[in-house]
């Protein structure tokens, strides 16, 4: 079986080329989707440079969005989702999520920090569910109404529908890999208010019941 790997971006020029190549090293992936959404800087440029299918969205749209508009151009029946902003990402964390669902041991996989960073290690050991590492059935993922306007909230929404209709899961600790705080992207006062409208969404998608 193959996987296709979608990887919404926003402003990501400076770590999504080590996400693709570490994607292109795994050959289970055949098929690699950028979802640009509405970057102002780089990294549609640099998605291109390594080769692999990109949408570019003119605007913003929020992570559900861009993760399901991804999906409409996916081929394959397994998918895999990952953060552009990954650091510390190797084959075998890849084939350690999808290997469970290729082989039929579970539905979903949800990938966990462990011994990266130690914010990052306690945010995922707190809350498991908000992970964007994730590979899944594509079958799934398109029976569920509201992931397009689910914003940073996408996460929560499929970890509710996978406990709804009791799909076997499977969390995968990830050594030595983390992600790039917003904080450090933006600043400070920047970084706090992203991090808050992301809260926000998620937040009410809980209320929401997912």
């Amino acid at each position: 079986m193959s996987v296709t790997a979608i990887i919404p971006a926003y402003n990501e020029e400076k770590y999504i080329s080590n996400v693709l190549q570490a994607l292109q090293k795994v050959e289970e992936i055949t098929q690699i989707i950028v979802v640009s959404d509405g970057s102002t800087d780089n990294t549609v440029q640099e998605a291109l440079s390594c080769g692999v299918q990109v949408i570019n969205l003119p605007e913003n749209i929020g992570k559900g969005g861009a993760l399901t508009i991804g999906l409409k151009y996916t081929l394959e029946d397994i998918v895999l989702f990952l953060d552009a902003d990954l650091i510390g990402l190797t084959e075998e964390h890849i084939f350690n999520l999808i290997r469970p669902v290729m082989n039929g041991q579970a539905e979903m996989t949800v990938g966990i920090f462990e011994k990266g960073r130690l914010a990052t290690d306690m945010a995922q050991a707190i809350s498991p569910y908000l992970s964007g590492q994730r590979c899944i059935k594509k079958r799934w993922l398109e029976q569920i109404d509201n992931l397009a306007i689910s914003g940073f909230g996408v996460e929560k929404v499929v970890t509710n529908y996978a406990q709804q209709k009791k799909l076997r899961t499977i969390y995968v600790h990830l050594p030595k890999m983390s992600h790039v705080m917003k904080e450090e992207k933006l600043g400070l006062v920047r970084g706090f208010l992203y991090r808050m409208k992301m809260y926000w969404e998620i937040a009410k998608n809980v209320r929401l019941g997912g």
